[in-house]
């Protein structure tokens, strides 16, 4: 056990004496899976490995959190023997591990008489703690948006829904009403002209609900072109409605066809039906757009928390993915300038992960490469299947991370931003969740113009 005992680096400064006093500790041999302590059970022992791994998790309202897993040469359960509480989280055995456990009085006792130990243990557990802390506040804040979520689900999407139904309904009414108002211009034109007016009503609204955006100098070209063609001919206030016509995508042509088929006195009636009947339909369609995006946000913040679904499950990388790009959207919008390009692997499959933390992982990401672009530059978001792992890359075309500072960008509370911008944690988050939690892996590569943060997790967590 004195060979086994002076391997640990925590011993390596005792003397044969010291080191004599500590084989009187406990060995375990436990198999994969196999709990070497439980959360909640009373603390009575300080543990070393002296061979394989074991991984610590803390349920958090029933929803186990992973904080860390301890291989050969580390140690572990100072912080609850030092503060006098029962065991803060759980132990399990990753794989066939071999530990060396010291009674709780023999651990005092060894505080007392190594001082190289007690420097070690002190420090240890002053970072534990505040990692402990940090990760808690992080779970259940995520579990905190997955409340939210479901209330906003309920309180936003049912009047949304009701919104909609009622904008589809008006449609019927509406055509009605657009029906009697076509009555007293019937009278002036004949079969033919009515059935051209028809036809270019049934064009109109087609192009009006076709996206088919046009450039702000087009469109003032155009606008000035309608509203001179108005004014020659006589029509009262034509300038109010020619941005209408315009986006109907109506231009001097066809109101020379309608000038032609109609009599003097019935074309300003005709246009203003025309012009209303499309700002009309023009209303409604915002009005049912609306109401399906306020039901996309709530579905977004819905998935993007997974809510009611068990932590571990089957996630959809590019769910998760689609889900924080429509939570960020707002920030992109802010900066017009910067483009996003998806580049999904179409064969990509489903992955036994925990959804919530995954999405926490994708939201820091994305942030910080829209951070880095300013107002403007490129995103670009990638899948692709390497044997059993999925990779998932983030990668932007900003200023780069200097490479000084590279090897410090996972380090907790390090970060780059202004002081109130970042909190220096959102990397440190991701790392652990992608290592810790996934055994996966997230490496950096960055240069001017070229940085990229790579993702990789295991497709099957067993």
């Amino acid at each position: 056990m004195l060979e086994a005992l002076r391997k640990i680096p925590l011993f390596q400064e005792l003397t044969e004496e010291q080191l004599q006093y500590l084989t009187q500790g406990i060995q375990v041999w436990l198999n994969p899976g196999e709990m070497l302590f439980n959360q909640g059970e009373p603390v009575e022992l300080f543990y070393v490995v002296l061979e394989g791994t074991v991984r610590i998790s803390r349920k958090i309202y029933n929803q186990e959190l992973f904080l860390n897993t301890y291989d050969t040469g580390m140690f572990l359960g100072e912080v609850p023997l030092l503060t006098g509480t029962v065991h803060l989280a759980s132990g399990q055995a990753v794989c066939r591990s071999h530990v060396y456990c010291i009674k709780k009085d023999d651990f005092w006792q060894m505080l007392v008489i190594c001082p190289s130990v007690r420097k070690v243990i002190l420090g240890c557990m002053a970072r534990r703690m505040q990692e402990l802390q940090v990760l808690s506040q992080q779970h259940e804040k995520l579990i905190s948006l997955g409340t939210l979520a479901a209330g906003l689900a309920h309180e936003i999407n049912n009047p949304a829904s009701a919104v909609h139904r009622v904008a589809e309904q008006l449609r019927t009414p509406i055509a009605i009403l657009e029906a009697f108002a076509l009555r007293p211009i019937e009278q002036h034109l004949t079969p033919v002209q009515l059935q051209c007016l028809s036809k270019l009503k049934r064009d109109a609204i087609k192009h009006f609900t076709t996206p088919n955006r046009l450039d702000p100098l087009t469109q003032i070209k155009l606008e000035d072109e309608l509203a001179n063609w108005l004014e020659e001919h006589d029509i009262a206030d034509g300038w109010i409605f020619v941005s209408t016509l315009v986006a109907a995508g109506i231009n001097t042509t066809e109101l020379e066809s309608i000038r032609s088929q109609v009599s003097v006195n019935a074309l300003s009636d005709v246009l203003n039906w025309l012009e209303a009947t499309l700002s009309v339909i023009s209303l409604l369609d915002v009005l049912e757009q609306g109401t399906t995006r306020i039901s996309e946000l709530v579905k977004a913040v819905k998935a993007y928390s997974y809510m009611d679904q068990s932590p571990l499950q089957e996630v959809d990388v590019h769910e998760g993915l689609e889900s924080t790009l429509t939570i960020l959207s707002y920030k992109l919008r802010k900066k017009s300038g910067i483009v996003v390009t998806r580049e999904y692997d179409p064969n990509l499959p489903r992955i036994s992960a925990y959804g919530t933390e995954l999405n926490q992982v994708w939201t820091n990401l994305i942030d910080n490469a829209i951070d880095a672009l300013g107002e403007s530059g490129q995103i670009w978001v990638r899948t692709a299947r390497e044997i059993d792992y999925v990779l998932v890359e983030i990668a932007d075309n900003g200023p780069g991370i200097p490479l000084e500072i590279q090897s410090r960008i996972f380090e907790p509370f390090f970060t780059t931003k202004e002081v109130g911008a970042g909190t220096g944690l959102g990397l440190e988050i991701a790392y652990r969740i992608v290592v810790f939690q996934h055994h996966g892996d997230i490496r950096l590569f960055s240069e001017p113009s070229n940085t990229s943060f790579k993702v990789r997790l295991p497709i099957n967590q067993s």
